[in-house]
């Protein structure tokens, strides 16, 4: 069983490429620089012609967006515990995630592409400011969910999805000036997480910075 994951450094395919470095899967990364335009790419289109990541390739299926691929990898790889194997504790779990992806996720994309929105610059600018505020009220959520989690994770007895997909939002937080320290139960668990071998390599890999945080 062989995979190849296209991920860009930051992004929110740091949740595929933490799970299949989690799994011990076999998997070929790479790296799609967005800040160089890769993604839109004639190569690249012909495989999502969305020109996003992630993208995952199993054998000659092609599988996109964050819930599909980690509903496909823990069908793939059920021996890895990815996600809880059943009843409500896996119903939690894709609860949140779920939440995060449709919510969380697009609250940020406000933040950091508020072009996406509108193309007159003083809507952008209020788009991004309001878009901040909503953004922290949501990591805040996320806290308090951490702070009361009855497992180890987030994600239950194993690291998995909802921890990695904290840590990216929480990493983003930094971008959006907000100081990862103020949310000290999502800060200290980020940190572990990052701190596990597997995970580890994923960082390396990406050559990611855990606090992109800077004072105003």
């Amino acid at each position: 069983m062989s995979f190849k994951l296209y991920y860009a450094p930051g992004a929110c395919s740091f949740v595929p490429h933490a799970l299949l470095e989690l799994a011990g899967a076999t998997f070929e990364p790479v790296s799609v620089k967005l800040h160089k335009g890769e993604q839109h790419s004639a190569d690249y289109l012909s495989i999502n012609p969305r020109g996003q990541v992630p993208v995952l390739v199993d054998g000659s299926d092609v599988i996109t967006q964050i819930v599909a691929i980690v509903l496909h990898l823990d069908q793939r790889l059920p021996e890895a515990g990815l996600l809880p194997k059943a009843g409500l504790e896996r119903t939690r779990v894709l609860e949140t995630l779920v939440w995060m992806n449709n919510t969380v996720h697009p609250t940020f994309t406000h933040v950091f592409m508020p072009q996406k929105f509108t193309d007159n610059a003083e809507a952008q600018a209020a788009v991004k400011a309001f878009a901040v505020g909503k953004y922290r009220e949501l990591l805040d959520e996320i806290e308090v969910k951490v702070a009361h989690k009855a497992t180890p994770w987030l994600t239950g007895e194993r690291p998995g999805v909802l921890d990695a997909y904290a840590l990216t939002f929480l990493r983003w937080g930094g971008f959006a000036g907000i100081d990862p320290t103020t949310l000290p139960a999502t800060w200290a668990l980020a940190q572990a997480f990052a701190a596990l071998p597997a995970v580890a390599r994923v960082v390396e890999r990406e050559k990611l910075q855990l606090n992109v945080y800077k004072p105003a």
